[in-house]
């Protein structure tokens, strides 16, 4: 459903004032605009009863959080089987790219919002467990003269596998991080792991904490987009990073008639067969028709601050890869 030129228009203009009120602050002075920190949390504190889309339904901003929540809360036990079958595994590919464009240095401090059930989280604790492990070999072996009983030793005094890496999980729902958490105890991750409970509009963080900020397949959720994005880039550190996963515009036609039809007329169906839950599923196809383009959401991240902001197209858009920095 494309929205009205002039809706388009009036979209753009605001953005583009945002980014201009933006350059004439004054040294020292925080800005009450809207796109600025304080007027973000104007914003928040409002919480104006304006009108949002739920899909391709038109509700309420209050009631659209609530109608999200019910989604996920739902959904929740069967979310990761949902995953495979929907996309037939490949969404796990999805986010093995997005680690490996992330690519985490030893001491990364990641947050992952919307991440309930712990894929990228366990991904990121993979990854640098297996860099460390990595390092400490080549150090080992570079020091030909150690007996075996030192290497054993060293190996032993390993006080942190991880080299000082930590990831957070934030998640505005219960059902899925009490989901995450199960199948991190199952999974046997314990260090380097923490779960909060957590609003993406209104995270519970200081500025400047976080290496990395990342998000998969939640943004499209979030009521105020631009107010997550402006978070996103005040907990991050200086160079601190921004990395979203979320499905996007399918850029070849005939892929994109395909997809439809899989998506409106399967999708539910499974949805229905497998977690007994036909509208959800129906909802999160609408929700993802609703998201911006791959170039439109590019220039909102730039309008809550970042720089040097790209993207990569996976899978013919189906998916896109936003990254961007706080410079």
């Amino acid at each position: 459903m494309a929205a009205p030129r002039s809706c388009a228009l009036w979209s753009y203009c605001g953005r583009r004032w945002s980014r201009l009120m933006r350059c004439c602050e004054l040294p020292g002075l925080r800005s009450s605009w809207p796109g600025g920190p304080l007027g973000a949390r104007q914003l928040s504190q409002e919480k104006q009863a304006t009108e949002t889309h739920f899909g391709f339904e038109t509700v309420s901003e209050e009631e659209k959080g609530g109608k999200v929540y019910h989604v996920f809360e739902s959904v929740a036990k069967k979310y990761d089987v949902m995953n495979d079958m929907m996309s037939l595994g490949i969404h796990r590919i999805w986010k093995d790219l997005l680690l490996w464009k992330m690519r985490p240095f030893p001491g990364t401090q990641l947050l992952d919002v919307a991440g309930g059930t712990g894929d990228i989280a366990f991904r990121f604790l993979n990854y640098v467990q297996a860099q460390h492990k990595g390092k400490q070999k080549r150090q080992l072996r570079a020091q030909q003269n150690l007996s075996w009983e030192e290497i054993a030793k060293k190996y032993q005094n390993e006080e942190d596998p991880l080299g000082g890496s930590r990831v957070v999980v934030c998640d505005i729902n219960k059902e899925m991080l009490k989901i995450g958490k199960q199948k991190a105890h199952a999974r046997g991750y314990k260090a380097g792991l923490a779960w909060v409970l957590g609003d993406a509009e209104e995270l519970p963080f200081d500025d400047d904490k976080f290496d990395v900020y990342t998000i998969a397949f939640g943004i499209r959720n979030v009521t105020h987009i631009d107010q997550a994005l402006q978070e996103a880039h005040r907990v991050l550190k200086p160079g601190g990073r921004f990395l979203c996963l979320e499905f996007s515009q399918v850029n070849n036609p005939l892929i994109s008639r395909l997809y439809d039809l899989y998506s409106f007329q399967v999708i539910p169906v499974l949805g229905e067969v497998i977690a007994g839950d036909w509208k959800s599923y129906q909802y999160l196809v609408e929700s993802i028709r609703q998201f911006p383009p791959q170039e439109e959401f590019k220039e909102m991240i730039e309008d809550a601050g970042f720089e040097k902001v790209t993207y990569e197209s996976l899978t013919s858009g189906i998916v896109a890869i936003h990254s961007g920095f706080k410079l």
